[in-house]
């Protein structure tokens, strides 16, 4: 089994962590792909690709064919894009799980789809958080999670890890030899003990799967920062599609809350179900992102699907 990690030469947040880790030692060059070189460090094998990352679909899919090697795990670097320009590192899940059959999706994905969340997301996050302040990058860089968003399609576990967020902070040598570092480290390409590989997992089995709140999940982020928190799908409030029933709030069923934020619950919770085999899943709600009565129309509906709940205290 190998790990795909995945770069683009049209994005200078990408190439230029790869570029950085390809100058660290070990690697040689690997198989060729349609479009494509790689490079080959133990059971590393970094693509480096010229296409937007959000539209290489099944990308493990298409290594297994070319290569007869079965892919573990998906990890892509990737440009991150904010109104706000900050500058940022960030890493999350992928999927697009509120669409609609027939909307147009604008960064890969399809409708009612999540991926397989990496179980490294919460791992590589207090990683980058320490190499991030190690390096001085912090408080200039907010290191932080993002929610469940774009694509592209993949069959294995995936999680993108990004610099953001303007031009200036996409091309800082120092932000991506940060990203190279937290890639060498937390794959173990240094001798160490990979970080965030779930079939070693000898501590808490703990998930947090995260409903509600803003793209950037700061009550998920609260318990997440913590030793021992994995982390699953993150469906922040844009992703829970609720109309409004417009009758009193009081008798709610959850029949009577249309939109398709049932589906996406369902679908982000069984994908990070079947990426922590043997996990205890745990629905975190931001509880004050909410209205009332979405509140009460979500966690019946979790009661109902069998999805437990968890406090901020049930995670330590």
């Amino acid at each position: 089994m190998v790990i795909l990690l995945v770069a683009t030469t049209s994005d200078p947040a990408s190439i230029g962590p790869a570029s950085a880790l390809l100058a660290m030692p070990g690697w040689h060059t690997g198989p060729s792909l349609q479009d494509a070189v790689s490079f080959v460090n133990k059971e590393v094998r970094l693509i480096k690709l010229d296409n937007f990352l959000v539209k290489e679909d099944y990308l493990d899919k298409r290594w297994e064919e070319a290569t007869g090697e079965l892919v573990d795990e998906i990890i892509f670097l990737s440009k991150h894009v904010a109104s706000s320009n900050r500058p940022a590192l960030t890493v999350h899940p992928i999927g697009t799980p509120q669409i609609r059959e027939g909307e147009v999706l604008f960064a890969g994905g399809k409708p009612g789809w999540a991926a397989l969340p990496n179980p490294r997301i919460g791992p590589w996050l207090r990683l980058l958080r320490t190499i991030a302040e190690s390096h001085k990058l912090t408080p200039e860089f907010e290191v932080t999670l993002e929610a469940t968003h774009h694509g592209p399609l993949t069959n294995s576990p995936t999680m993108f890890v990004e610099i953001g967020s303007t031009e200036e902070y996409w091309r800082r040598q120092d932000a991506a030899q940060a990203i190279a570092l937290l890639v060498w480290r937390g794959l173990g390409l240094g001798g160490g003990i990979t970080e965030g590989d779930w079939g070693r997992n000898g501590g808490s089995n703990k998930i947090l799967f995260g409903i509600g709140g803003g793209h950037y999940a700061p009550r998920h982020m609260d318990i997440v920062i913590k030793d021992g928190v994995w982390v699953g799908h993150l469906l922040s409030g844009y992703s829970l599609l609720m109309e409004d029933p417009g009758q009193s709030k009081t008798q709610l069923n959850t029949e009577a809350v249309h939109g398709t934020w049932r589906e996406a619950i369902i679908v982000a919770f069984e994908a990070t179900k079947s990426a922590f085999p043997g996990g205890e899943i745990l629905a975190h709600l931001d509880h004050k992102s909410f209205k009332s009565w979405q509140r009460n129309a979500i966690t019946t509906f979790l009661v109902e699907q069998n999805i437990k709940i968890g406090k901020p205290s049930d995670f330590s």
